[in-house]
């Protein structure tokens, strides 16, 4: 059995939906960022890094959500949730989880925490005004991108999928927030539907009522 550490809607919510989507036999442990236990000895013997989430299989120890994804796909193949290799698919399938992860993400996270890229506390408010313009500009380009589909990455679901509503949910206080734009919106009103994604977020106590 799989254990989860997590926290929700954190960066743990992506790897969470798609174990519920594989049907994996799967422990979810609580780490609570409240109390900071994301620092505590223990959490960090697990993951040096102090960040959620972190996956134990069995003697093996993983951190960083896209790395746990990637083994759960590889672990899994019969998911569907990686195109198999050799297919035209698999590419554009990496294409867009490095774009997701490597790009929308790092630019959400210095939206988040302005104040750790400035040594001037009055530029924080400056610097997340200009990330969040950045961001919505990342979305405008997933949204053209789903123009007429249904997926991100071929036609049907995949890893990338979780990812990016995990992203777009992050992202749900933006003056233009991802479910504004009218293929982006429709996608994510999709796969707010999907029993896994149901599923894991009632677990995680996180309300869809705004893809309704």
């Amino acid at each position: 059995m799989y254990q989860l550490f997590y926290y929700p809607r954190n960066a743990s919510w992506a790897p969470h939906m798609m174990m519920v989507e594989m049907g994996l036999r799967h422990e979810l442990i609580l780490v609570d960022r409240k109390s900071n236990a994301q620092k505590s000895e223990s959490y960090l013997k697990l993951n040096p890094t102090g960040r959620i989430p972190v996956l134990v299989d069995g003697e093996l120890v993983i951190h960083e959500s896209a790395a746990i994804g990637l083994h759960l796909c590889e672990n899994h193949p019969d998911s569907g949730l990686i195109p198999d290799m050799g297919s035209l698919e698999r590419p554009i399938f990496f294409q867009w989880l490095f774009y997701l992860t490597s790009s929308l993400q790092s630019e959400l996270m210095v939206y988040f925490y302005p104040q750790r890229h400035t040594e001037n506390p009055d530029e924080a408010t400056a610097i997340k005004r200009a990330q969040e313009a950045r961001v919505t500009d990342m979305f405008a380009l997933i949204d053209r991108e789903l123009e007429g589909k249904n997926f991100l990455a071929g036609n049907r679901i995949s890893m990338c999928d979780f990812f990016l509503f995990m992203f777009a949910h992050w992202a749900s206080d933006f003056d233009k927030p991802p479910l504004s734009f009218e293929h982006l919106g429709r996608y994510l009103r999709n796969l707010a539907k999907r029993k896994s994604v149901v599923a894991a977020s009632e677990l995680e106590g996180t309300n869809l009522d705004i893809y309704r």
